[in-house]
């Protein structure tokens, strides 16, 4: 084809980034991921069994954390685009000053205090306190995408770095919190959990000091852009706007439900390994298991999507789980097949994980084609996603201490009664299963085909171009 006119090649080499600059704008996204799994694996297990809390206050703990979670996205995202720019950008101070009290509140989290009578207002407390923080940081740095760059491609390969360090972030959060706690855990010493203490102690002041390198790679490796950035919306009316449009509506329901099961099946996992099925010394491997496949299923998501299509994709990441969670708990315990079962989980959680990513963009096209005025509100549809999914874990886990109450749960017991191997079972199998199902079945109306998707894109497509010849032509003119 004809060369391209000399200000747009300057145009695309002065918006380029340097393969360093994807990477350390990549590893801001691993604190988030290793220190929310963490304590999505591990912090009901150590309220229950070291920090010896009533399984009633342990749910309460758990819910009201994750629901305060969800609650401080929006309010920080509104508070973000109302902050004033500085030198270092409008983004990376929220980074940077957040990050010293994140990392202290994230330790006393897993600090057992000395003192009884305050015990659960302390890790309530911490806990708040830690995922407002976090939010502080995450929130912008998911922000930050649109600020590094203001050519598409470059930041959806900035996006594909970052995934595949979370992807990682999560492993090592699994990693690290498992190895270190795994080498205590002995529920059944009778006397002080003192060994155990340390343990998660020392797993996370390994987290902390990773949390603050990260945080320093990323504000030293990227530059952030000034950008424009639409005027904030309040949060009703944001909600209004985005679950307005029927497509993105029934896509959070999807993955709502789907959502919430494979959270079940997290939350207890930790739990059903060790009491119910016996193996107290093995189980931070068996979760290690879970992430590893998970990582290695991303690529074959990927291709699998792009071959059959993301809806066939959701139903067969969904489905992919179903047996194994069956025969988890119909076998008799059994170290191989609990593997065998955490490895195909992990296939599917790697679905659970990657396919919302990959459709929310597919949606936000939607609401621009049949919204062509409303511009600027694609962070929303993104925030209220993660919204939902948070207060869902939330819930999830909140009702699953709490049914560990009903049973008559005994913290550091040594056996638990029947009721307990019984719930556990429901939780990790049978209420996970049924919420999956009811997403697929909403999934079935989801109008979004591959080729709608398609016509979408190409009929953006053109408008982009449109608009690009305009202001190409207006700045030749101004050239000239």
């Amino acid at each position: 084809g004809p060369a391209e006119p000399e200000h747009v090649l300057k145009h695309e080499h002065r918006n380029k980034l340097s393969v360093c600059n994807k990477i350390c704008y990549a590893v801001g996204g691993a604190p988030y991921q290793i220190t929310g799994c963490a304590l999505g694996f591990f912090l009901q297990i150590y309220l229950l069994d070291v920090a010896q809390l009533d399984p009633f206050y342990a749910s309460i703990i758990l819910f009201v954390g994750r629901a305060w979670d969800a609650v401080t996205d929006p309010t920080v995202g509104f508070l973000v685009s109302r902050s004033p720019w500085t030198r270092f950008g409008r983004m990376l101070p929220w980074v940077v000053l957040s990050t010293p009290l994140a990392v202290l509140s994230y330790f006393l989290i897993w600090f057992v205090p000395p003192f009884e009578e305050g015990k659960v207002i302390w890790y309530l407390f911490f806990y708040c306190i830690f995922q407002t923080l976090q939010t502080c940081f995450h929130v912008p740095y998911s922000a930050l995408t649109m600020f590094i760059s203001s050519e598409q491609k470059e930041r959806d390969s900035a996006t594909a770095y970052r995934m595949t360090v979370e992807v990682l972030g999560t492993v090592l959060g699994t990693a690290i919190q498992g190895q270190i706690v795994g080498m205590a855990t002995a529920p059944c010493l009778p006397g002080p959990a003192d060994i155990a203490k340390t343990a998660y102690m020392i797993a996370s002041g390994v987290i902390c000091i990773i949390y603050v390198l990260c945080a320093i790679v990323l504000f030293f490796g990227v530059r952030e852009k000034k950008g424009e950035t639409s005027e904030p919306m309040g949060f009703f009316q944001g909600i209004k706007l985005v679950m307005g449009h029927g497509p993105y509506a029934k896509l959070v329901m999807v993955f709502l439900f789907t959502s919430l099961g494979f959270m079940l099946l997290e939350g207890n996992f930790a739990l059903f390994c060790s009491s119910t099925l016996g193996f107290r010394n093995d189980f931070q491997n068996i979760l290690l298991a879970i992430m590893l496949s998970a990582t290695l299923a991303i690529p074959f998501w990927q291709w699998f999507l792009t071959r059959f299509g993301k809806k066939t994709a959701v139903c067969a990441g969904s489905l992919s789980v179903v047996p194994f969670m069956i025969l988890v708990v119909c076998m008799k315990s059994n170290l191989i097949i609990t593997y065998i079962v955490s490895f195909a989980a992990g296939v599917g959680v790697a679905a659970a994980f990657l396919l919302p990513w990959s459709m929310l963009p597919d949606v936000v096209d939607d609401f621009q084609v049949q919204n062509p005025d409303s511009t600027g509100h694609e962070a929303l549809f993104y925030s209220f996603y993660v919204f939902f999914t948070k207060f869902a874990s939330g819930v999830s886990l909140g009702i699953s201490t709490l049914s560990l109450d009903f049973a008559g749960y005994i913290s550091r017991g040594c056996s638990q009664p029947e009721e307990v191997a019984i719930t556990l079972k429901v939780l990790v199998s049978a209420a996970p299963i049924g919420l999956i199902l009811i997403g697929l079945v909403i999934l079935y109306w989801y109008p979004i085909t591959e080729e709608r998707r398609q016509g979408n894109r190409k009929l953006l497509q053109e408008l982009r171009d449109e608009a690009d010849s305009e202001t190409d032509s207006t700045e030749l003119v101004n050239m000239i």
